[in-house]
């Protein structure tokens, strides 16, 4: 572990929040803490350097576990690290399969994706490499049952959600994902689009992680729009019902 992951962990242990993203990664693993059981089966779509994937495996030792993550060098590196506790895909999920092109931020990794979004950084180095793009219903077999799933692929969630929708409704697992103007809307999402897929074609309701802790109500779709609109939030929780 590093110094700035030490850093981080401590943060996020003494509830101190310096930051959104701070907030959202000690939510985050409340949740997870809270609701991934010793066997739960847990899918992690962008993996990255594998920090979420690590998380499912420790809550849910005896569960199996899926992690995707098309950028070579970070599959190479979650794959020697995690292949002996999960199956590791160097894919990029969406609603077709294929070939796809795929922006690999260089000195930003961590804002790659399938199209080029805004960045929060100066100068990003983008290099266009192509990789393998998949559906989760055409990978993960429907005789699995699937309890948790995180989404963080900068933009295209909604392309993940409708691939993964046969998944989703046969057994409704907590699903945790970003989207929010800055990204998504360069995929052509529209904030009211996700809200009617999620509430009705898939039959979840949406909470923020701060809301589904506390059992608070889910979001209506003013309020979902508005967070999408403003960054006002953009992390969320899709389930089937009130947090328990």
């Amino acid at each position: 572990m590093t110094i700035k992951d030490f850093i981080r962990e401590a943060l996020i242990f003494s509830h101190i929040d310096l930051t959104k993203n701070l907030k959202y990664d000690r939510l985050t693993k409340a949740i997870m803490k809270k609701h991934i059981k010793n066997d739960s089966n847990c899918v992690d779509i962008g993996c990255h350097k594998g920090e979420i994937l690590s998380l499912m495996i420790k809550f849910s030792p005896k569960g199996k576990h899926y992690a995707f993550e098309p950028i070579p060098y970070l599959f190479n590196e979650i794959k020697e690290k995690f292949e002996d506790k999960a199956k590791i895909y160097p894919f990029a999920l969406s609603d077709t399969n294929g070939k796809t092109t795929f922006q690999l931020v260089k000195n930003a990794p961590a804002y790659s994706g399938i199209k080029q979004r805004k960045y929060a950084i100066k100068n990003p180095e983008i290099e266009e490499i192509e990789v393998e793009m998949k559906k989760l219903d055409d990978v993960i077999s429907l005789k699995e049952k699937i309890d948790f799933i995180k989404i963080d692929v900068e933009g295209g969630e909604f392309g993940v959600l409708k691939g993964a929708q046969k998944i989703i409704n046969k057994d409704k697992p907590i699903v945790l994902f970003e989207c929010g103007r800055g990204a998504s809307e360069f995929y052509g999402t529209k904030p009211e689009d996700i809200y009617d897929f999620i509430t009705k074609e898939i039959g979840m309701k949406i909470f923020t992680l701060q809301s589904f802790i506390k059992n608070n109500s889910s979001m209506g779709a003013k309020e979902f729009q508005n967070c999408f609109n403003t960054g006002e939030e953009y992390y969320f929780v899709a389930a089937p019902h009130q947090n328990s």
